[in-house]
């Protein structure tokens, strides 16, 4: 299968009809909010997308996305290099329709007024579920340091009486 653009959007009805599959890529500057979360600016998802209709007749948009972004380690707050690899299943519903007889393997997709699907939308979601929530590098490898990070040498103070030594004469006299 050869490579294509991924559609901005998608009629799942019909994709699903013609058993539609893409194979290709999604460019990271179409994707504002995983560029906010990521330090890369420019870079490429991998996408695979496979419309189909399942054994209990529901339109099922299953897919993967795959990428090497760059975020910050919260422990060293030097750059961490992530593989990302996600998996999803939707199924789609109309406007305000129920989810409950969907089973729990798909997740739940709304249809907009056209009776599409934002396929960019749920790439970005997807990926962003995919960051840890604090990505940090192994401990190893993490250019974090124990040392305690002091400017300049701190002056020892003089010693101060205890205040509570005169309660402790009192307590003793009585």
């Amino acid at each position: 299968m050869q490579k294509v653009k991924i559609p901005i959007t998608l009629d799942p009805g019909r994709a699903a009809q013609r058993r539609a599959s893409y194979d290709g890529i999604v460019k990271l500057e179409e994707l504002s909010r995983l560029q906010q979360v990521v330090q890369d600016q420019v870079g490429e998802i991998a996408v695979t997308i496979h419309c189909d209709i399942d054994q209990q007749g529901l339109v099922v948009v299953r897919g993967s996305a795959r990428a090497r972004l760059t975020v910050l380690c919260q422990r060293c707050n030097d750059e961490l290099g992530l593989d990302l690899a996600q998996d999803f299943a939707y199924s789609p519903v109309g406007l305000g329709a129920e989810s409950e007889d969907l089973p729990e393997s798909y997740d739940v997709v709304e249809l907009d007024e056209e009776g599409e699907i934002n396929l960019r939308q749920i790439i970005e979601d997807e990926l962003i579920l995919a960051i840890p929530i604090v990505p940090m590098h192994d401990e190893a490898s993490c250019s974090f340091s124990d040392k305690p990070a002091s400017f300049g040498e701190i002056e020892a103070e003089e010693s101060k009486p205890n205040p509570f030594e005169i309660l402790k004469q009192l307590k003793k006299d009585s």
